[in-house]
């Protein structure tokens, strides 16, 4: 049992790492706070959507999410 919790949390520990090449973080996406490129992407519905169609009167909240099978 102790083994497998310490095997999940270095698994853990290692997802959650900053990929590193060569001693140096890689880059993976953009700085925090900067602006986005202008972009069109279909949304559910398949209507093209950009990023005006997408703000609202308070702004707009942009998540990027790395996948593990990245």
């Amino acid at each position: 049992m102790k083994n497998a919790l310490a095997l999940s949390i270095l698994a853990l520990a290692l997802l959650c790492a900053p990929p590193v090449h060569g001693g140096e973080p890689l880059a993976t996406g953009p700085e925090v706070g900067s602006p986005i490129p202008p972009f069109q992407a279909m949304d559910q519905f398949g209507e093209l959507r950009t990023f005006a169609d997408l703000t609202g009167p308070e702004g707009l909240l942009l998540l990027f999410h790395r996948s593990a099978d990245w």
